[in-house]
This record gives structure tokens, sequence and C-alpha cells, in this order.
């Protein structure tokens, strides 16, 4: 090994010099590191951006399933918090209802609950307490995962999910959102209003861009450029009519969110539950994508902030008990499967508050929210096109990111297996999001995926298994390994 270079005697006085200035500096800096406790006010204003930035994905995917909204909410919000205190509040992770299960869920629930997706009930509790039970198996699948790594160390983890599988991932959950995205800013919007909604989309996305770039750097109000940008595309949204208050009227102020216990007594549940779990397969990867962003952004603060690095990325086994943790909790009450949000990820890189004490924060507002139906209601008056809007740039994020992992790994790219992984990966799983039926590669595999494997969890798969074919058969050394 390399013995240390010493700094010249005659050079001490110019480094310490340095050393002195970037303390100065660090003082300038704005943003909050993982174990950071703002201020009431900012803790509360930038605790109810992060909820305002998962509420509308989460709301979404309780809708499609078919899941109660105020219990999805209330879920949410206990997971999250659950979640932190298990992982010490070492990982500044906010969970939110996962897109990845949609597919498997609403198979699940046709089969237990056939009239439900044929009709206009908003809730359907017989399908969700048979999916409690694979959401239940899936925390048992993350945890045991978690202190298996925990025990043996991340190593074999790092070689079975390499930077370039999650990376990748991270980049094929962002971009397959895309459909979502540009759905909600006008895609989906009946003729008649699609113009004004395609408007206040592009006005919402262009205004949150300005204030996330020329506020960075000023304070408190530099850290809110989604809030501010959802209030701007709010009220823009007003005069083109896309605005309705009529729900807020009519909703009750108390409302208990429908409580709804896992079917563990129903023998047919069982065999659908291995089916719900082995999503966990995506959400792994996309767990470690995370996990490995936030790491990146959280050290390249405290370096600016003089402060020593944390490197989250060593508590992958860590983070996947705290993702058990929290889906434990949803599939006892009856929310939405979870998983960690990339939305929330992005919000905190764009604003560089990674604070655990600002995630308990927006937890407990999506708690009060879950029980208040016409605080509820009074959010679900955000026009789509203002979602759409924010979530443009918010998905967009997600995939950049995972750019920036593959590149800070320094992954040789000119390395044909490295390449083949990736390229495999981003087909499958943003190609069969956007050009497969409902998303869905035709591979039927009874018990498991009865009507095809979703894309998101092939292209983990099959770049899983790529990857292990080059694990077992060496192949040919490349210049620069």
């Amino acid at each position: 090994m390399a013995a240390k270079k010493k700094v010249p005697a005659k050079n001490q006085p110019v480094v310490q010099k340095q050393v002195e200035a970037q303390r100065e500096t660090s003082g300038k800096v704005f943003g909050f590191l993982p174990d950071d406790t703002p201020p009431i006010g900012a803790m509360l204003s930038l605790g109810f951006q992060q909820f305002l930035t998962m509420f509308p994905a989460t709301v979404l995917v309780a809708i499609l399933t078919k899941f109660d909204v105020g219990i999805t909410l209330l879920a949410s919000g206990l997971g999250t918090i659950v979640a932190l205190l298990v992982s010490k509040r070492k990982i500044p992770m906010y969970y939110g209802s996962s897109f990845s299960y949609i597919a498997v869920i609403i198979t699940v629930m046709s089969k237990f609950a056939p009239d439900c997706y044929n009709s206009t009930a908003t809730y359907c509790p017989e399908g969700v307490q048979i999916v409690q039970v694979g959401i239940i198996l899936t925390a048992v699948f993350e945890i045991l995962i978690g202190l298996l790594i925990m025990r043996i160390g991340k190593t074999a983890l790092d070689r079975i999910l390499p930077p370039i599988i999650t990376g990748s991932m991270a980049m094929v959950i962002g971009v397959a959102l895309a459909n979502a995205a540009l759905g909600n800013a006008g895609n989906w919007a009946a003729p008649e209003v699609a113009t004004s909604t395609w408007t206040v989309a592009f006005i919402t996305l262009i205004a949150t861009i300005l204030f996330s770039v020329y506020l960075q750097g000023k304070g408190l109000i530099g850290m809110l450029p989604i809030l501010l940008g959802a209030i701007f595309g709010y009220i823009v949204a007003i005069p083109f009519g896309l605005v309705h208050f009529e729900n807020v009227a009519n909703a009750a102020w108390l409302e208990l969110p429908k409580f709804t216990f896992p079917a563990f007594g129903n023998p047919a549940a069982w065999g659908m539950a291995l089916s719900i779990a082995l999503i966990f397969i995506a959400t792994v990867p996309e767990s470690t994508a995370h996990l490995y962003q936030m790491s990146l952004y959280i050290d390249e603060l405290a370096a600016e902030m003089g402060r020593k690095p944390y490197n989250i990325k060593e508590l992958i086994g860590l983070n996947l008990v705290a993702d058990g943790a929290d889906d434990i909790i949803v599939g006892m009450v009856g929310g939405c499967a979870g998983t960690n949000y990339g939305e929330n990820n992005s919000l905190m890189a764009i604003t560089r508050n990674y604070s655990t004490a600002v995630l308990m924060a927006a937890g407990g507002m999506a708690m009060i929210f879950g029980f208040f139906g016409k605080l509820v209601a009074l959010v679900n008056t955000m026009p789509t096109a203002v979602v759409g809007g924010l979530s443009i740039y918010l998905f967009g994020v997600i995939g950049m990111q995972g750019v920036a992992l593959i590149q800070s790994e320094k992954v040789n790219l000119f390395d044909p297996k490295q390449l083949a992984v990736g390229a495999v990966i981003l087909i499958t799983g943003i190609g069969g999001n956007l050009a497969l039926a409902n998303g869905v590669f035709p591979f039927q595999i009874p018990f498991l995926f009865p009507n095809g494997i979703p894309a998101i969890v092939f292209a983990a798969i099959i770049g899983i298994f790529i990857n292990s074919i080059f694990l077992i058969f060496k192949a040919p050394a490349v210049r620069g390994d």
C-alpha cells in the first residue's frame, strides 16, 4: 500500500488557510443533513412540501387499485415514521404508494372482487384484505434480505446489484412514469379542456424550474421550489376553470379511515400472496438505487458544510429492514404497498433538505390528512394539470439521478458486460411499460404471475440474470477495469 503523501511544511499555512476558508464558507451553505432539526417554522413548511410531493401519486395508486384514500394516507405517514425510527433516523426516506404493484394488485383483486372494477365503487375491502397478506409477505422478504446483508456485509449485494443495475432501474422507474406525468399534464384530459390543461401544466413546470434554479441559496424560500411551483400553478389554474370546490363543501370534517385486517384465514390469500410479494424484486433495486442517490447528494452537502460524510450507502441492509417495517404497517392497516419515494428523494436533492425530523413531520401531516375529510378534499382540488407539471420535473429527476449514480460509481460503459446489462434493463423496463399491453410481458407463470410479468419486475429479473452469468462465467478483462 502506498504511503500517504505528506504536505510539505512550507505549504502547511496555505492548506490551513484553505481549510479555514472552507469552514467560513460552510456557514453560508443552506441545507439540512439527516440529523439536523430545523426551526419549527422551517420544519413545518418543509414537511408540508414533502407531504404535498408524495400526495398526488400516493392517492392516485389508491384510486387505481380501489384502496381507501384516507387509510392510505394514514398508513403512508405512520409507515414513514416507523421506518425512520427503525433506521435510527440515519436514512432520510419518505414512504408512499408503490406503482410497481399496481398491475399485480389489480389482477388479484379482479379475481377475488370481480365486480369491483366493473362498477363505480371506490373501495373494495374483499380484495384489499387478500392483497394485504401479499404486502406483509413482501415485508418479510425485505426484512430477511436486509438482515442477511447486515450479517454478511453488502459486498455480495454489490455483486448481484451493481450500480449499472441500480442506476438503470432508477432511470426505468423515472422514465417509465412519463405516461402518468404526461397523462396528468393533459393527455388524459377531455378535448374541450385539453388546451387549458396543457397550458397550466407547462406554466407550473416552468415556474417550478425557475424557482428551483434562481432561488437556490436564498435561505428557506430557496428550499421550497416544489411547494411554490404548486401554489403558483394552483393560482394560475383558477381562471382556467380547473379548480372546483364542490367536494370540499360536501365533505365531512372528520372521517374515520377504513381500516381492514389481512385475510390470513383465507387459504386462497396465501396462493396469491407470493405473486404480490415477488414484486420486491423490483423494489429492492429501486430502494438500493434511491439509497445510493441520497448518499451521493448528502455527502456532497456535508463536504460543503465542512462536516463528515454520512456514507448511508453502507446501510443497505438497514434500509431494506426499514422498507419491510413500512410494508408491515401498511399491510396490517389496509394501505397501499409502499416504497421509499423517488419524488421525495428528488425534492430533497433539489432543496438540499435531508432532515429526518422534517420527514417525520411530513408523516404526521399525512396521518392527520387521513382523518380529516375536508382537508383531504381541499388538497384534492389540486388540478391534475398542476400535478402533471410537477410530475414531469420530479419523475425526470428520478431518471437523471440514475445517470448521476452510474457516473459517480465510475461504471465503465466501454465494457460490453456493463452495456449489455444496462441496455436490456432500459429497453425491457421503459419499452415494456410504454409499448406492451398493461405494461406486462406475456410470460405466464402459474401462481406467481398468471397474467404475465410486469415490465419493471421483468427488467430487474433479466438484468440480475444477465449480470449473474458474468459472475459465474468470468468474461475477458476490459481495458480500464
